[in-house]
């Protein structure tokens, strides 16, 4: 059975972020840009992001799979082949993406396909969705300097996706409860934090998800 919501049915979710008092979903500054990463579950992934200065919104959603607008029941079934994805929204002039992409490789085990911890299937796969070349460039070397820290530390090989959004396909905002899901539920379920291992790209260390507390309203 599918839980598809219809095109037409407006999604439930909030016209401003939760807690950063900004657009969820568009009508940012010009000079922002997007990047989409999946790190696992969506809720613990948002947090990391909304913390860091010059991210202007995140929002989660559903992205790299075949079906339209899917719904979270759709997406558990493992059958729609999209990620639990995280959209951010940031200045460039503020933090560039090798940072973003930093605190994303060392926030989760990109070495574990479909698997995050005990969370287990194709929505829990690690990807980076790129939308500009500076990106792509970043993602590409990033990765690489990840992959020989990786592989000093003992851990196996990254199965990280890694496309231009374009080719991942639309993002498709998850219901309105999983936006800043954290920050609603600051004692929600998260496994997302520092794996001991630091992504060498020149940039300060940020901290590790499990070492900053829930942002208060």
């Amino acid at each position: 059975m599918w839980f598809t919501r219809q095109d037409s049915a407006p999604v439930d979710v909030a016209a401003v972020h939760d807690v950063l008092g900004t657009p969820l979903l568009g009508g940012w500054p010009d000079k922002t840009e997007t990047l989409y990463v999946a790190m696992g579950c969506f809720w613990g992934a948002e947090r990391i992001f909304w913390q860091i200065p010059g991210v202007v919104s995140t929002a989660v959603g559903y992205m790299g799979g075949d079906r339209e607008n899917p719904s979270y029941e759709d997406v558990c079934t493992g059958t729609t082949g999209h990620t639990e994805a995280v959209q951010i929204a940031y200045d460039p002039e503020k933090v560039s993406p090798a940072q973003l992409l930093k605190a994303f490789w060392e926030n989760h085990d990109p070495t574990t396909a479909n698997r995050q911890g005990n969370d287990i299937g194709t929505q829990y796969r690690s990807a980076v969705y790129w939308t500009t070349p500076q990106q792509e460039t970043a993602t590409r070397r990033t990765a690489e300097a990840f992959q020989d820290a990786l592989t000093d530390a003992g851990r196996g090989a990254i199965t990280t996706e890694m496309k231009p959004a374009d080719e991942a396909g639309k993002f498709w905002p998850a219901e309105g409860y999983h936006q800043q899901y954290l920050a609603k539920n600051p004692g929600g379920y998260c496994n997302h934090g520092y794996k001991g291992v630091t992504c060498p790209v020149g940039v300060a260390d940020l901290p590790a998800q499990t070492d900053v507390l829930p942002p208060s309203k």
